[in-house]
């Protein structure tokens, strides 16, 4: 994805590392500064919602939490629905669970079981790709619906840890690389 070396450096120059945050030897891409920028905000919404104009995105699924801010806004821009894949127990109607491993221990993804229906075209949203466990949970829980993953995009992707090798690189986008 060829993307505005503007963008890249004005993203640079606003997210911030957060030592050792939720839990010791963690490093957090906080993401809240560009949030709070609305023309950054927008620039972010659109370039990450590029790749995917004209693939017939019916559905666009923002992973907890942040996934939520960023995958709305993309829900919109590719006129298709927003799905949350929630944290268990957070959602009201009946739901279906997959479970998983990431960097920092264990947990699991929901999604109401009507959100997607039969062949729908979904793109999974989320702010950070790590080793890809939550993403690949999320895609999980799209094909156990009946949704074909079209793709995932990321605003920022953490190379060494290798989450795009569990995706299949050729589905992810993001905005950055570390």
């Amino acid at each position: 994805m060829s993307l505005d070396p503007t963008l890249v450096s004005d993203l640079q120059a606003v997210l911030r590392d957060v030592p050792d945050f939720p839990k010791p030897g963690i490093v957090f891409k906080d993401i809240t500064p560009m949030l709070a920028d609305p023309r950054l905000f927008g620039r972010v919404v659109n370039a990450m919602s590029a790749p995917f104009r004209g693939q017939h995105i019916t559905k666009v699924v923002g992973v907890e939490s942040r996934g939520f801010l960023l995958g709305a806004p993309i829900a919109l821009a590719l006129e298709a629905g927003f799905v949350p894949a929630r944290k268990p127990g957070k959602l009201p109607h009946k739901r279906i669970v997959e479970r998983y491993s990431l960097e920092y221990g264990a947990d699991g993804v929901e999604m109401h079981e009507d959100a997607i229906l039969k062949d729908e075209r979904i793109l999974v949203v989320d702010d950070v790709l790590a080793t890809g466990g939550t993403a690949d949970a999320t895609g999980r829980l799209v094909t156990r619906l009946g949704g074909q993953i079209v793709g995932y995009t990321f605003l920022i992707t953490l190379d060494f840890l290798e989450g795009a090798k569990r995706l299949g690189p050729d589905k992810v986008t993001s905005l950055l690389s570390f």
